[in-house]
């Protein structure tokens, strides 16, 4: 934490705070063509997966895949997205199946 306080500057962390704060990409999720895999972890205090909204919003992308990682000793709340000993063998299975994929017009 002391480091993270001494290298970050609080105007850019605000702004990207607030960058996000607004963002919904809800209205065109139809129009995604590439597969699409989204994680998050039961644990994510920032997403959390009680809402339902990740789960009910993939249902719309047609090459969309959710993962819910359970909470466990190696999860970190909304930090674990920069574990990636965590979801890492959802990634490689998610990759083996839709690798290559070449778009089609």
């Amino acid at each position: 934490m002391k480091t993270r306080l001494a290298t970050t500057d609080a105007d850019d962390l605000l702004y990207a705070i607030e960058s996000s704060s607004d963002y919904d990409p809800s209205a065109q999720l139809e129009r995604i063509t590439a597969p699409l895999l989204a994680i998050n972890s039961a644990d994510d205090f920032i997403n959390p997966p009680e809402l339902g909204i990740l789960e009910a919003a993939m249902k719309r992308v047609k090459r969309g895949r959710y993962v819910l990682i359970p909470t466990s000793d190696a999860t970190h709340g909304h930090s674990t997205h920069t574990w990636a000993a965590v979801w890492e063998r959802e990634l490689r299975d998610f990759l083996a199946h839709n690798a290559p994929f070449v778009p089609q017009p």
